[in-house]
């Protein structure tokens, strides 16, 4: 199958739901493993599991060849090689550090959630791997504090390991505010510094070479961090038998929106279409439209979406990408004028207020969206909005300012006769309410 069968999870008291299986091999995936309601895999149940550590964990070498043979890109929203990111690494000066980055900012992802909370030891083998790979003696672990399951998740497995005596480098927890850019790359840098986790100006250079404290630090999340626990013990062969030539291995989405249960996390295991994924939702025909890559991700139409491949290079072509592995559905109920403007107002409110474009650019954007979903806004105004958005991209501190243009932009797009509808002060004939969640804003920086 495609698609690995679902079962309910304990994570959250069941707000999650995953899907299991594997490639003809039960058991040796990301979300294999024992049923969910059981809590958090032990270590004894995870080491039974998938067998005894790897000989090659004792050759640096052969670790780093296998992470360049597998192909292994982030799966965080670059989908960056991760044997290049480990190279930069290794050409920095000093003894590298190693973060796994489980903050998860994005409000409609909970694939990073789901991994800690149940398969910690996974994704703590990961973390061993790759700090041996990279030639670290130290792992920084970065969650929400708001990730209640994964805090104790983890400290119940790091319990476990330091009983049993593993041989792991030092392993760190450190928490970060629910803030939606805290979990960037620079933030979590500055997080780790003692300091506000805050995007950097200085975030277009990589971390891997300027990160905590001058150290080369390399910056995985978790999904890509657990994958890196299965390469070391079944190979890179093995792990190309998933996913596609462009992005071998399997990829976990969550569903999000208009579906039976938000917050679902299926794991793709082979080449699937847009509408088998949607179909997993509980969708029978396009809805009207499909959010990709996170609320500062891109609108595509349902109906062009659903024979396109759920693939790195076509969702590309398309003005989207797979992102951080969210997959909204917006219904033929809903107005995605209307949705948009929450999302934009959403991501304006959390600007680190760091630089121009970001702090008064996304609050002008916002004010504008919102006139438009209103039937308030007039074609003067829509050329605002379009000139606002070109005069951002590419002028922020960091990369939050391109995401939100690239969502108004892609709405624009999409909804372009709903556009018109309201610019003439008709409403576009919807009458549903909110689809997707708001968060609150909880806290400051630290």
């Amino acid at each position: 199958m495609t698609l690995a069968t679902s079962a309910e999870s304990a994570v959250d008291q069941g707000s999650v739901d995953i899907a299991f299986g594997g490639v003809g091999e039960p058991g040796t995936r990301l979300l294999a493993g024992p049923e969910p309601g059981s809590g958090a895999e032990s270590l004894t149940a995870h080491q039974a599991r998938l067998g005894a550590w790897p000989d090659v964990e004792a050759d640096r070498k052969a670790l780093l060849d296998v992470l360049d043979l597998s192909g292994l890109r982030g799966r965080g929203g670059g989908s960056f090689p991760a044997a290049v990111k480990m190279a930069a690494a290794a050409g920095g000066q000093g003894r590298p550090l190693l973060v796994v980055n489980a903050s998860e900012s994005e409000p409609a992802s909970a694939k990073d959630a789901t991994l800690v909370g149940l398969r910690p030891h996974l994704v703590l083998d990961g973390a061993r791997i790759l700090a041996r790979a990279a030639g670290a003696d130290e792992v920084s672990l970065v969650l929400h504090r708001g990730n209640r399951a994964g805090q104790l998740a983890l400290s119940g497995a790091l319990s476990e390991r330091a009983r049993a005596d593993l041989d792991d480098p030092e392993m760190t927890v450190t928490l970060g505010p629910d803030r939606y850019v805290a979990g960037e790359a620079s933030a979590v840098v500055s997080l780790l510094e003692g300091g506000e986790a805050k995007p950097r100006f200085t975030s277009r250079r990589p971390a891997a070479l300027h990160g905590v404290h001058g150290r080369p630090t390399l910056i995985y999340n978790a999904e890509t961090t657990a994958h890196a626990g299965l390469l070391a013990r079944f190979g890179a062969q093995w792990f190309r038998r998933a996913g596609t030539a462009e992005r071998p291995g399997s990829t976990l989405v969550t569903l999000a929106g208009a579906v039976a249960r938000p917050g679902r996390v299926l794991e793709v295991m082979a080449p699937v279409s847009m509408g088998r994924l949607l179909g997993a939702a509980g969708l029978d025909q396009p809805p009207a439209a499909v959010l990709l890559g996170g609320y500062a991700g891109a609108w595509l139409d349902g109906a062009t979406t659903w024979d396109l491949p759920f693939s790195h290079a076509a969702l590309g072509h398309a003005g989207a990408s797979i992102g951080c592995g969210v997959l909204g559905v917006l219904p033929a109920s809903a107005c995605g004028l209307a949705e948009t403007a929450r999302l934009v107002t959403y991501l304006a409110g959390e600007s680190a207020g760091q630089c121009g474009p970001c702090v008064f650019g996304l609050a002008e954007l916002a004010a504008i969206f919102e006139a438009l979903a209103l039937g308030q806004a007039s074609r003067a105004d829509l050329r605002r909005l379009h000139r606002r958005a070109v005069g951002i991209e590419g002028r922020g501190a960091c990369r939050h300012p391109d995401g939100v243009v690239g969502l108004v932009q892609s709405a624009l797009r999409v909804f372009a006769p709903d556009v018109r509808r309201h610019l003439r002060g008709r409403s576009c004939g919807t009458t549903g309410g909110p689809i997707f969640p708001i968060p609150p804003t909880t806290g400051g920086w630290r």
